[in-house]
């Protein structure tokens, strides 16, 4: 071997080591649908949203709390004050005093028809429905997650198949333009294969839009746009067996419904929270104050009061008013055994519909991979007959639309397929990081509850605001 020859061979080897390199480098680079799920969980503003409104709802527990606790308050006043007094023997006498009053006020309810404990109750039953609140946004946010992450790798490849296509529509056309000058084909084929392409260049320029809009929503609920992802896998292995055992589960773990449940426990309380208005209640008030008054000769004189006075208040007749929000309570509880129905019913439907559609997918895969292979069999077929005169254009033309017809559908069954499986994790109630083991930490709202559920004061939230 020359010397010239050897060095093409080892730059074509050097070449191909640094093209494989190169591969191996963007593989490695590529973000993974956990990946993408990671940073929607951690960054996602419609997460983060309800994660505020959970910590501010945990505030109502402090706040009911206060009822159990004293209320202090101090007064300060300073005055001036001008006296004219007409004494006998119309003796006119004049002093211009200076008052002033400090004094410290503390009161005590010692009972309230137990409308403290039932307000308490209420907050940490609202805290409940909130957490499942949260939970089930967390469940949408994946799943949009999701979503867009595989809407994204399906256009890529359509666009793909697209380019593909408009490719091999031009080959075809310069073909049948060649033919045309060798008098081999009419016009017609050539018209035929221009209008062919000319669909081929719309539907790359359509499937390039939905690329482009697919990209931008995966920017808005991962965080980031995309770059190299890798292919997504179905999560059957984390699916219940049956439809049965799916209905079952999401019936008693889907945070809808739990948190319907819990709404229902704080109907239920509050009717008790209205009740209390008719109790009586019952206050211990302990003051202390010092009053003083100082007249222009700067003598000074005043009295040091000390009080504790207790008192017991039973209402008679409000105008209604307690009756009436009574009343109400009792139908809002209603209202909402009625919506806990209305949500189990819809988590039914959700589960049968995601079961149907998940088993629905598999067929469509199965069948659109056979579909893709008959039709690339099919189009080998056509052309060798039409490179032998039995066969025309169309016949061609038509057997590759036949081809990119079958690569959209299934790369449109793939896609639906990821999706399906996660869907149904999610209308049983298990979609979220516990379950999928992504590598995050899990956001406990519970941390901030315990932080503030016993603050006796403090402006600032635990996060330093």
């Amino acid at each position: 071997m020359g010397d010239v020859a050897r060095r093409v061979l080892l730059s074509g080897i050097g070449l191909g080591a640094l093209a494989c390199a190169l591969l191996a480098d963007t593989a490695a680079r590529a973000e993974s649908l956990p990946e993408a799920l990671v940073k929607a969980y951690q960054t996602n503003p419609q997460l983060n949203a309800e994660r505020a409104r959970q910590r501010a709802t945990d505030e109502n527990v402090p706040q009911a709390l206060a009822g159990y606790r004293p209320q202090i308050s101090a007064g300060l006043s300073v005055g001036l004050q001008a006296v004219r007094d007409q004494l006998p023997g119309n003796v006119i006498q004049t002093a211009t005093l200076k008052p002033w009053q400090i004094g410290v006020t503390v009161t005590q309810t010692l009972f309230n028809g137990f409308k403290t404990a039932n307000s308490v109750r209420v907050a940490e039953l609202q805290v409940q429905s909130g957490r499942e609140a949260l939970r089930n946004v967390g469940q949408g946010v994946l799943l949009d997650a999701v979503t867009a992450y595989t809407n994204v790798l399906a256009n890529q490849t359509l666009v793909e198949a697209q380019r593909s296509n408009v490719a091999f529509l031009k080959e075809t056309q310069a073909i049948t333009q060649r033919r045309l000058n060798a008098g081999d084909v009419t016009p017609t084929d050539t018209a035929q294969a221009e209008a062919r392409l000319n669909r081929g260049l719309a539907d790359l320029n359509a499937a390039e839009v939905n690329f482009a809009i697919s990209q931008a929503t995966y920017a808005q609920v991962v965080g980031n746009a995309p770059s190299q992802l890798r292919p997504a896998d179905t999560i059957d292995r984390l699916l219940p067996r049956s439809r049965d055992d799916a209905i079952a589960l999401a019936l008693r773990e889907h945070p809808a419904v739990t948190a319907a449940g819990f709404d229902v426990d704080v109907a239920s309380t509050s009717i008790h929270v209205a009740e209390s208005s008719l109790m009586p209640n019952v206050t211990v008030q302990g003051s202390v104050s010092k009053n003083r008054d100082s007249d222009t000769s700067l003598s000074t004189f005043g009295t040091d009061q000390a009080s504790v006075i207790g008192q017991i208040t039973q209402p008679i007749y409000d105008g209604g008013t307690a009756a009436s929000q009574t009343r109400q309570a009792k139908e809002v509880a209603a209202q909402s055994r009625l919506v806990l129905d209305r949500v189990r019913n819809q988590a039914k439907t959700a589960v049968v519909s995601a079961w149907v559609a998940n088993e629905g997918a598999k067929i469509a895969v199965s069948a659109s991979e056979s579909e893709v292979k008959a039709a690339e069999v099919a189009l080998a077929g056509v052309q060798k007959e039409a490179a032998g005169g039995q066969r025309t254009t169309v016949d061609v033309l038509n057997a590759q639309q036949d081809l990119i017809t079958a690569r959209a559908r299934l790369i449109g069954a793939q896609r639906d397929r990821v999706v399906a499986s996660y869907t149904l994790l999610s209308a049983v109630g298990r979609l979220d990081v516990k379950t999928l083991n992504l590598k995050t930490p899990d956001y406990l709202p519970e941390v901030h509850y315990h932080q503030v559920r016993d603050a006796w004061h403090g402006l600032r939230t635990p996060s330093g605001q």
